[in-house]
């Protein structure tokens, strides 16, 4: 029985068989063994176990251990134990990585109350939260954490912060009174819930719901069937692994049969088609990338974005919708004053302080809100707050004002009742002040304060009101009505009588950056919904002043639509109101089954399911719960939407350069592969495995590290996002690899030849010739693909230092002891003449081939 709103309070005692004064002792206990506890289960996050596993969840990882076990039997210990030494490094790299943002969070905890105070037998007891059951009368007030869900019994002035369940961002006023069937989660003031915060006034509630029962239950169950999805890259580089995979096994099958019958001894045959196969693996690969996503970690910790899955930062990269909350994430989750309203006079009163000329009926107005109010500075109702800030930017502070007008008497408000009001003494006499809803206030005044004092309040001036009211909440200001009358003789003279003075206009005010960063993401080509539980018409104002758009879908209207009908339909909306956590997760997968990937943000409890199906879930640090934390793959450190769209831009630029260092590999492998299975047809084993290892060690190693370190392109987010089924090897891609490792393989062949001279067997000049020149050759085209994706050449200090040391470390082989060891010969000053003639001429193809693949999507 979890939302019983639309039935009576007695009707829910009778079905729960309870009563007022509570269940027994006995009963309870027997309660507590058929419906247990009341707790959330919740895993708590990962296991350091589960987060290391997820390391070698790879195909590609298992491509390169099936490498090293083959490196093993064809006797090439060396390239085994250096491929197991990549993975295992790798393994541990992504591990410390992911924990440490996994451990980050364990501050960040518990959302329920410990304890609950509860009516046993007639008498108030205070037991611990865990023990409370379905049939259980509990009693609270302001400050306390509702300890399960419930239907209230009592209700005196009770007020109830929910927006971390309903993302509605004032106090909801509660009340015992039935509402209809299909009222939205938001809109049941009979209900209370399991977490949330009790503002002001007290209430009793029969409870409901507990542990997974409740609401928040419910949502953490649905967050623990949930599966864990991939990432595009992560999908990307599976995919690739399996490629190579098979690529591999085809290689091996065809190349040592036609050695063998060329008359190559089959060992050598075998040996020559391993050595192609770790020829055609990039066992950098999976370092390089983890790198990458941990310096783009590194950076994004340092612009307030904390990655608990480093894949996550690239997948951000390839968001083209943002889903995101309203309350605290596009605005500042406060409530502040910014209009008056005083006899058709408007103020706008965004300034800090208040503006200098603000008259004395203004003033007034501010005076009535700052005394008729139960809140401080502090704490207190946020709204109450909000009238007392007001105040004090117009050098009216709450303890002058206590002084010079002190209470002498007050009605408190009440959810029925929509109005508070306050008697004052002063050196006149008394005064009594009202603040409430304004239609309320309207129906116990006669009169209006003018320019020329108190006035009749005729039905044209009411109307007049009435208009600025429905202006103010087209404008998402939530709107306040003050009055006053003059020497009354106690409170209850408030109710009738009544002076109206003006209006005073609050909202919850939009981050003053959030604007911009819409835009910015929205050039990006990535469209930004609002999905809220806010009323249509405050989602609407803030949504158009953001720049997000008008269209708006609601609750009540989702509940009536199949999946197809809502599929239809996201594709024109950009607001979503009074939605309820089922609604979100029915939008987020509208959107991915239209082929969006979509970015979820939010904070409160009621984000966190949509935040674990989306792409990339990002939830706030600040005001989040722990639920949304646990749920999503970024957390905003700052609460601030502009870091999102720095976070795509960072995520982007990663792409970037994992496919700039992808493109280079897989270019220097297929060259690789081409010149040693080519020349293995003539009878030459041109690069043996030890040079094919320290080739791909040169260019996979701190080359390839550095180009992690790029900067982004000028263009980064002035593109729209890459299509996430189109693969990381796309046509740019192949049209790259083919055309450069063609050209590689051609001019080194001629190479070849050319130093062999007619020699029937593999001569270590000629070897060293082609060694050294496909090892040059490798970093001339490593700015070629830079230079293809509009990099500035010299932008990258480390990528230059890289360069620089691997051309020292090929040198050391050519003139140091060590080229024994590598079959290689110094060369002489005419050798590298002819390698410059090498480089020159590949170079125009290079720059040929990247023209063509320039012209090609992305």
């Amino acid at each position: 029985m979890r939302s019983p709103h639309d039935a009576s309070p007695e009707a829910v005692l009778e079905t729960l068989d309870s009563r007022p004064e509570g269940l027994s002792d006995a009963e309870a206990r027997r309660r507590l063994e058929e419906y247990g506890e009341n707790e959330i289960v919740r895993g708590g996050g990962r296991s350091p176990s589960t987060i290391l596993v997820a390391q070698f969840d790879s195909v590609l990882i298992w491509v390169l251990l099936v490498a090293a076990v083959l490196s093993v039997w064809a006797g090439q210990a060396v390239d085994a134990v250096l491929i197991t030494i990549i993975v295992v490094a790798n393994g541990i790299f992504g591990f410390v990585q992911d924990y440490r943002a996994e451990r980050s969070l364990e501050s960040l905890r518990e959302l329920a109350a410990p304890t609950a105070t509860v009516r046993r037998d007639g008498e108030e007891v205070q037991i611990g939260a865990t023990e409370l059951v379905p049939g259980d009368v509990i009693v609270f007030r302001g400050g306390d954490v509702v300890p399960a869900d419930g239907r209230l019994l009592e209700a005196t002035e009770l007020e109830v912060d929910e927006a971390a369940l309903t993302g509605e961002s004032v106090p909801v006023g509660k009340s015992t009174e039935a509402v209809e069937t299909d009222a939205p989660l938001a809109d049941r003031t009979n209900l209370v819930y399991k977490g949330t915060n009790v503002t002001r006034g007290k209430g009793e509630a029969v409870v409901t719901g507990t542990g997974m029962e409740t609401e928040v239950g419910g949502i953490a169950r649905e967050l623990a069937a949930t599966k864990e999805t991939q990432t595009p890259l992560q999908s990307d580089l599976d995919q690739l692994g399996r490629t190579l995979g098979l690529g591999i096994l085809v290689l091996s099958a065809l190349v040592a049969p036609l050695l063998i019958l060329r008359g190559t001894e089959p060992v050598q045959a075998a040996l020559t088609a391993v050595s192609l196969a770790v020829a055609a693996i990039p066992e950098g690969l999976p370092a390089v990338v983890t790198l990458t996503l941990a310096l783009g970690v590194r950076t994004m910790s340092a612009e307030n974005a904390l990655v608990r899955r480093l894949p996550a930062v690239e997948a951000l990269g390839a968001v083209d919708v943002v889903c995101t909350d309203k309350t605290g994430t596009l605005t500042e989750g406060r409530m502040t004053v910014s209009r008056l309203w005083v006899n058709d006079a408007v103020r706008e009163f965004d300034d800090a302080p208040a503006p200098a000329d603000l008259e004395e009926r203004e003033r007034l107005l501010l005076r009535i809100g700052a005394l008729c109010n139960d809140a401080t500075l502090e704490e207190g109702d946020p709204t109450e707050r909000a009238l007392l800030e007001a105040a004090d930017r117009a050098d009216l502070e709450q303890d002058r004002l206590a002084a010079d007008y002190p209470r002498t008497d007050e009605v408190p408000f009440s959810s029925e009742r929509k109005w508070m009001g306050t008697v004052h003494r002063t050196d006149e006499g008394t005064v009594g002040y009202v603040k409430g809803a304004p239609e309320v206030v309207l129906e116990h005044s006669d009169r209006v304060l003018t320019h020329d004092g108190p006035a009749a309040l005729t039905d044209e001036r009411r109307d007049r009101i009435e208009a600025a009211v429905r202006r103010f909440g087209d404008d998402a200001l939530r709107v306040l009505a003050t009055a006053y009358r003059e020497d009354p003789e106690g409170a209850d003279d408030l109710g009738d009588g009544l002076t109206f003075v003006g209006l005073v206009g609050m909202i919850d005010p939009p981050r003053t950056e959030v604007a911009d960063a819409i835009a910015a993401t929205k050039r990006a080509g990535i469209a930004v919904n609002m999905v809220t539980g806010d009323n249509v018409r405050t989602a609407r104002a803030i949504a158009d002043s953001l720049g997000i758009g008008t269209e708006v879908l609601e609750g009540r209207e989702i509940e009536g639509m199949d999946d197809e009908t809502l599929r239809e339909r996201v594709a024109e909306v950009d607001v979503y109101a009074r939605t309820s956590p089922e609604h979100k997760v029915r939008i987020l997968r509208a959107l991915q089954d239209r082929g969006h990937d979509v970015a979820m943000t939010g904070d409160g409890v009621n984000d966190a399911p949509a935040l674990k199906n989306a792409d990339v879930g990002v939830a706030m640090g600040i005001r989040g719960t722990d639920v949304a934390r646990q749920a999503s793959d970024v957390v905003l450190l700052d609460d601030n939407y502009a870091t999102i769209e720095r976070a795509i831009e960072r995520g982007r630029a990663i792409f970037d350069n994992v496919w700039k260092f992808v493109a280079y590999l897989l270019s220097a492998n297929v060259a690789e592969v081409a010149i040693v299975f080519v020349a293995s047809l003539y009878g030459y084993l041109i690069l043996p495995a030890v040079q094919l290892l320290w080739i791909n060690l040169l260019t996979d190693g701190l080359p390839a590290l550095a180009l992690g370190a790029d900067p982004e392109g000028e263009d980064v987010m002035d593109r729209p996002p890459r299509d996430p089924e189109g693969g990381i090897i796309g046509r740019q891609m192949v049209t790259l690899i083919g055309g450069m490792g063609a050209v590689t393989t051609v001019v080194l062949l001629v190479l070849m030849f050319a130093t062999l001279e007619g020699a029937p067997e593999t001569t270590p000049y000629a070897m060293t010739m082609v060694f050294t020149g496909f090892v040059f050759l490798e970093f001339v085209g490593l700015y070629v693909i830079r230079w293809l994706r509009e990099t500035p050449t010299l932008s990258n200090r480390w990528l230059v230092a890289a360069v620089a040391a691997s051309i020292a470390l090929q040198l050391a082989v050519l003139y140091t002891p060590l080229n024994r060891y590598f079959g290689t010969v110094p060369l002489e000053p005419t050798d590298w003449g002819i390698l410059a003639v090498v480089l020159a001429v590949a170079l125009p193809g290079y720059l040929g081939v990247a023209s063509v693949a320039r012209r090609l999507e992305r």
